[in-house]
């Protein structure tokens, strides 16, 4: 607890540095380093369509974390761990939501220091106003830029959480969170969006998030699985998902919210907008498909699970391709990612490791396809600012596609793992065993999601059998801790 406490009291005095600093006068806002960024901000106009547009699509891609990720996780976990489910992603929009503003987004589109990170001068917004910035928002205001930005960093991590669910301590959750959203996200999201980051020069191409957003929590999710292990009778128990109904409400509130996550990063209302919503439509739609029948010829009969995950495949592997391809590609994009991501879901058992809720299967194969397939598909007729892909001419482009995807990996993989045994070693990773038994509702929460029949929590421990011996410890435990 002494350790918690030493954690939280650390991000305070960075939270208090953070709003100390914002107070400061703000300096003259640094020139873009790029060609395109090269106008004067004198030049720049707010449009209000846009700002509309962009305003509307942030409320969107803050949605896809709760309730659409929320109830897409919450369903899929047993009934003792559905409230503990549900709290990591509505915590995770306030903990990045502060993050984001005190130093998060100026160390992801802050001054470029050399290709890797932004700088600290836009510390606590200091210099983001009101104005359109022209490296990023030329019909914007540069606040509305960061708030949409804001929405990927919030649901990112977010997607982590569904490989340690069910076993993971809360106190572990918050610090994993914030060191990760520093320390691997924001310097990836420089890399690729950055004005002046070294993928992004290179010319890597990632419309919406399948290198910064997918493929980082993939990995990031893989490691985490490793490294905390398989939940208590994982293989020898039961494990299903305890409703299905608010998993299908989730994946449905997700696709709705993805038209915000794709469309709206056109950053403007546009005919590129309206293009990347048609693209992020057809995948969806053809991945649902391309999962349900793949899953109907392999096992005899497609289930309503498969078709939710199928067509959140689909908008994975559509995301970095969005605003460069056509429907026709979008459709083929969805259709592969539908098959391939059931097939990759069905590997973990085999492999050995415990993704409670396939993140890898998904995010991390959904998203390595994607970013492989903008560079098979990417066409300039679609978007003159993006470049051909192998099956218009240019097969270079593939190739810095695929340096994208192993430069993800790689910081992914060492910073998530270094990040782990920190924590490990500070406030401990993994819940007790008769805490995971009791449900993390209880033992972190002291709460549960259903009390069915109007039933007290006496009429839970008064019984007999390993659950209610489990959650008289739990109560035992908490009795001693205060």
């Amino acid at each position: 607890m002494r350790r918690l406490t030493l954690a939280l009291a650390t991000m305070l005095v960075l939270a208090t540095l953070g709003v100390a600093v914002a107070q400061t006068p703000a300096p003259a806002p640094t020139a873009p380093t790029s060609a395109a960024a090269a106008a004067p901000p004198a030049a720049a106009k707010i449009d209000k369509g846009d700002t509309a547009w962009m305003l509307t699509s942030s409320a969107l891609v803050l949605m896809m974390t709760a309730p659409g990720l929320a109830l897409f996780y919450g369903g899929m976990v047993r009934q003792k761990n559905a409230l503990a489910t549900l709290m990591q992603s509505f915590i995770i929009m306030a903990l990045i939501s502060v993050q984001w503003v005190l130093w998060g987004y100026s160390l992801a589109f802050g001054p470029d220091k050399g290709g890797i990170i932004g700088g600290l001068e836009w510390i606590g917004l200091r210099g983001v106003g009101a104005q359109p910035y022209d490296a990023y928002s030329k019909t914007i205001p540069h606040q509305a830029f960061m708030l949409f930005q804001m929405m990927f960093a919030i649901i990112t991590p977010a997607l982590i959480t569904g490989a340690f669910a069910e076993r993971k301590k809360f106190s572990a959750f918050l610090v994993f969170t914030l060191l990760w959203a520093t320390i691997v996200y924001d310097p990836l999201a420089h890399w690729v969006w950055g004005d002046g980051g070294w993928l992004k020069n290179l010319g890597a191409l990632d419309f919406a998030g399948g290198t910064v957003v997918h493929i980082s929590s993939g990995v990031s999710a893989l490691v985490c699985a490793i490294v905390l292990g398989k939940r208590k009778g994982y293989g020898h128990q039961p494990m299903q998902p305890h409703n299905l109904p608010m998993t299908v409400m989730g994946a449905a509130l997700l696709w709705f919210g993805w038209f915000g996550f794709n469309a709206g990063s056109a950053l403007e209302a546009n005919g590129l907008a309206a293009s990347a919503f048609l693209a992020t439509n057809t995948a969806a739609a053809s991945a649902a498909l391309g999962w349900m029948f793949t899953e109907w010829m392999t096992r005899g009969k497609p289930t309503v699970l498969g078709a939710a995950s199928g067509a959140v495949a689909g908008l994975v592997a559509i995301t970095p391709a969005s605003g460069f391809v056509g429907p026709m590609s979008a459709l083929i994009i969805g259709a592969i990612a539908g098959a391939l991501c059931y097939s990759a879901c069905n590997l973990k058992s085999k492999l050995g490791y415990d993704d409670s809720l396939d993140v890898v299967g998904v995010h991390g194969v959904g998203g390595t396809w994607g970013a492989l397939a903008t560079g098979l598909f990417a066409s300039k007729a679609i978007n003159e600012a993006g470049a051909d892909g192998l099956f218009f001419g240019n097969a270079g482009q593939l190739r810095t596609q695929l340096i994208a995807v192993l430069a993800t990996y790689a910081l992914a993989v060492v910073l998530t793992w270094v990040i782990l045994k920190v924590v490990d070693a500070t406030v401990g990773l993994r819940v007790a065993d008769e805490d995971e038994v009791a449900g993390l509702d209880l033992s972190q929460h002291s709460e549960t999601a259903y009390v069915f029949g109007g039933g007290s929590y006496s009429e839970f421990t008064s019984g007999s059998g390993a659950f209610a011996e489990a959650m008289r410890a739990t109560e035992a435990k908490a009795r001693a801790a205060h």
